[in-house]
């Protein structure tokens, strides 16, 4: 019997999720795409895809969804990761409980839906785990860091992850963009989590005029940024190709900042992301 190739995506209300689900129905496998608000995904219900309400951080939505592509199909084929929430500010602004709150959709519900999914990708010996992660989950630029240290921590654990689960014939791939056009990125960076005081506002206001400049197109950031769209081509590559790559940097931004963080010692690179970022004035 072949293995299932029944594929479930998180966050696909808008952006790379419902871009992803789109391509990879296209592509004919069995797409379920979930979110919070089912609403949001009538467009890709009337396209022909299945459509699940599914907030990532509800232990039991999680497990209703699961259970159901299971039923469907004795077991999820491809677990496509992508739901997540941004959180901007100031380390020392930032309350404790919104950067739980991130840890926990960011972090924990793609860990919960692994979990969940696993052990039937054991028993048909096959199966792609695909995490949505970016280029910050690999360096940090001031004014995101609590954001950024679940994008490390979703890379982290889908280091190990993709040798553990190896020798059961599941493969893990993670997804690196860097600026993607979309809500996501104007809205996160425009909703700061943090009140600031006197010591960081000039700060605040720098990062929401370069995030505007950034959503307008008028930064190098802004016209090298990538569509949902090429996004989701990288996530179909992870998911159909034979041999799917550990890391799939989306963009020349993407890959020439990794190069950079790779080639360059700390104090460099620090300068770097200085000159490419707003930062706190001295």
């Amino acid at each position: 019997m072949a293995p299932s190739r029944a594929t479930l995506i998180t966050g696909c209300s808008s952006g790379i999720g419902r871009a992803a689900a789109l391509r990879l129905h296209q592509a004919g496998l069995p797409v379920y795409a979930t979110a919070r608000d089912v609403a949001a995904l009538a467009p890709l219900a009337a396209a022909g895809i299945r459509t699940l309400r599914l907030d990532v951080t509800d232990e039991a939505a999680a497990d209703a969804a699961v259970k159901r592509v299971v039923e469907d199909h004795g077991a999820v084929g491809v677990l496509v990761n992508n739901a997540g929430s941004g959180i901007h500010g100031a380390v020392e602004d930032v309350p404790l409980a919104t950067v739980r709150g991130s840890f926990e959709t960011n972090l924990f519900g793609a860990l919960r839906l692994t979990q969940l999914v696993l052990p039937g990708m054991r028993e048909q010996n096959a199966g792609r785990i695909v995490n949505i992660s970016s280029i910050l989950g690999r360096f940090s630029p001031p004014g995101g860091s609590l954001y950024h240290a679940t994008k490390h921590a979703l890379e982290a654990y889908s280091d190990s992850l993709r040798m553990e689960v190896a020798p059961f014939g599941v493969r893990v791939s993670l997804i690196e963009p860097a600026t993607v056009r979309s809500s996501f990125f104007a809205t996160a960076v425009m909703q700061f989590a943090g009140q600031p005081g006197p010591a960081y506002q000039r700060f605040y206001d720098d990062l929401a005029a370069w995030a505007v400049a950034v959503h307008e197109g008028r930064t190098t950031a802004g016209r090298l940024a990538v569509t949902p769209e090429k996004v989701a081509a990288a996530i179909e590559r992870a998911v159909l190709s034979r041999r799917p790559r550990v890391r799939y940097p989306v963009g020349p931004l993407a890959r020439g900042a990794l190069s950079l963080r790779r080639l360059l010692p700390d104090s460099a690179f620090d300068l770097f992301v200085a000159r490419q970022f707003p930062s706190q004035p001295r």
